[in-house]
This record gives C-alpha cells, structure tokens and sequence, in this order.
C-alpha cells in the first residue's frame, strides 16, 4: 500500500508577484504551506534579486509546468551606467567602470541588434550545469567556464524610460532560456560603456501578467480566511496555446485509464486546422487537450485519428 501524502488536494495555478530578495524555491514553499497543498513547484526561475510574476503550481497543475517553461515572458529591468559587476547585477564585485553615458536614443537604436535570433552566452553566474555543477558555484570558487553561446529569441525591446543619466529602463518581450543581464552585458558593450542591471521585474509568464497576480501577504491574508481558493486559477490556464476537444464521459473514462481513444473524421480535421503552422507547413504540435464536464481530463498526442493520453489529471 502507498504511503498517503501529507497535506491536501489541492490543484490550480497561483501567480505571485514574488518580492525582492526571496528565492523561488523559498516562494514555493510558502505557498505551499499557505494552502497546505501535498505537492507545489514553480514555472521559472526568478533570481532573489528581481521581483514580479513566479507561476506556482499546486497539485494537479505540477504536470502542466513543462508548457508554462516554454512560454514567452516580459521583463521591465534597469540598467544602470558606469560599472560593471562580475555578476552583471548589483550582487557582484565592480570588476570595470567607466564614465561613458549613452543617450536613451543611442540605446533604443543598439537595442534593435539584439531582437529577433540571436546568440547569447549565457553569464558565469548561472544556473546552468557544467560537468555536474551549477556555473555559479564554480564562478564563486574562482574557476572559469567556458559557456557555449545559444540561441534565445527575443520579440521585441524598446526604452521606457530614462530617469537620469545614470540609468535607462527597458521593456523585453522574450523566449525561453534568455538572460536579462546578458542581454545588458553586451548592450554595454555594443556602446563602449559599462553597465549592470540594478532592477529586474518580470510581468509577463505565458498567460500569466501582474494583474492577475497576488502578494504573498494579501494570499496568506486569504488562505487564512479559508478563501484562498478565490485567486487560484484552474489546471488548465497554462495551457492556453494547446487546443481543447470536448470529450464525452466514456472518452473521458478511457483516457483517464491511460487508454487511447478514436477521433471522429470532423474532429480529426478541426484539429489539424488548429494545430497547423501559421505559415501551413506542417503541425506546429500535435498536443490536445481533452476536457469534459468544463475540467481537463488529460494532455494528448493526435497521431493516425486517434488521442493518445500523456498526461492524466486526477481532478
């Protein structure tokens, strides 16, 4: 017999507006406790040191992260001119200063190098993994590493403003696996000054923004009061970009089981109209999402007029 998890069933979607100097791992616990929810994770990183939109899902909605991950995000940071931090933040050391300014205008027309494909090296202080170990502890130890450029999109950037001399702010719309304090490293060195984030705010996760967001005081305020579940949102909302197919109680049934069903002949083509390309080359996906009863049932592949279950909710 298994053993029975600690606390309760609960599923759905929470977007915090993480506070400044909390770390995601640490948001999620609290949410966590806050709901006394048996499982919780989040969709995306946020460093300690920036704030805004940290999507954590509770239960059921653990098993739609991996499509949240793949979504495109905003962020609002600021640079700020004439240093440059080992960390490209204002966590590290100044390794380099200048007294170069750009103008606003001198950024906003650097900034159209670096939208649509590009190649970004990710910086030393990052999570990613070499030989086994994060880059940021071999970075503290003082051992280089030597990380591979990648390619990140990013949909747009412009200026929003420029408060003083000393400082710009600018607005991205990006996709996965760009970095903020990359992107304001080679900025700087694109205008032959030094630079370093000093503020980041994501507002953006997929469908996620800050308006339907939650501090974690005003969600700990509700979750005492027994009424948490008001800003939870359903299982589903991440998966907003996959198209849905209303299925029938014994589809829903066969699916739950892990059991493939049979597509109609319509349905097999009101879906391929859905998951075409834009562009009509080919799919774009084959992922469907089954619901019935106005809940998700599970996440399937459409292959040879069938669904195939990959993902069951147990809602």
């Amino acid at each position: 017999m298994g053993r029975k998890r600690k606390g309760d069933a609960v599923s759905g979607w929470i977007v915090l507006d993480k506070p400044l100097n909390l770390g995601s791992t640490q948001a999620v616990s609290r949410v966590r406790r806050a709901f006394n929810a048996q499982k919780a994770g989040h969709a995306g990183t946020l460093d300690p040191l920036a704030t805004g939109i940290l999507p954590i899902a509770l239960g059921e909605a653990t098993k739609t992260v991996p499509f949240l991950v793949e979504a495109d995000k905003t962020y609002v940071f600021t640079i700020a001119w004439g240093a440059t931090t080992a960390t490209f933040d204002g966590e590290g050391a100044v390794t380099e200063r200048s007294d170069v300014r750009p103008a606003p205008e001198a950024v906003a027309e650097a900034l159209k190098a670096f939208v649509g494909r590009i190649e970004q090296i990710p910086p030393a202080y990052s999570a990613i993994k070499v030989v086994g170990e994060r880059a940021y502890d071999l970075a503290r130890e003082g051992i280089e590493v030597d990380l591979k450029a990648r390619t990140v999109v990013i949909h747009q950037a412009r200026v929003t403003q420029a408060p003083d001399a000393d400082h710009v702010e600018i607005e991205i719309d990006c996709g996965k696996g760009t970095y903020v304090r990359a992107l304001a490293r080679d900025l700087a060195v694109a205008l032959g000054a030094c630079g370093h984030v000093s503020a980041l705010r994501r507002t953006r996760v997929g469908p996620f923004t800050v308006e339907r967001s939650i501090t974690l005081e005003k969600l700990q305020d509700l979750c005492d009061r027994d009424a948490g579940s008001e800003v939870m949102l359903p299982v589903e909302t991440a998966l907003d970009d996959i198209p849905a197919l209303a299925v029938t109680a014994e589809d829903a049934f066969r699916l739950s089981q892990g059991r493939p069903i049979v597509l109609l002949p319509r349905q097999v083509e009101t879906l391929k109209a859905r998951l075409a390309a834009p562009d009509g080359a080919g799919f774009a996906s084959r992922t469907v999402l089954a619901i019935h009863g106005g809940s998700a049932v599970s996440i399937c592949e459409m292959r040879a007029g069938q669904l195939s279950p990959t993902r069951v909710f147990n809602l």
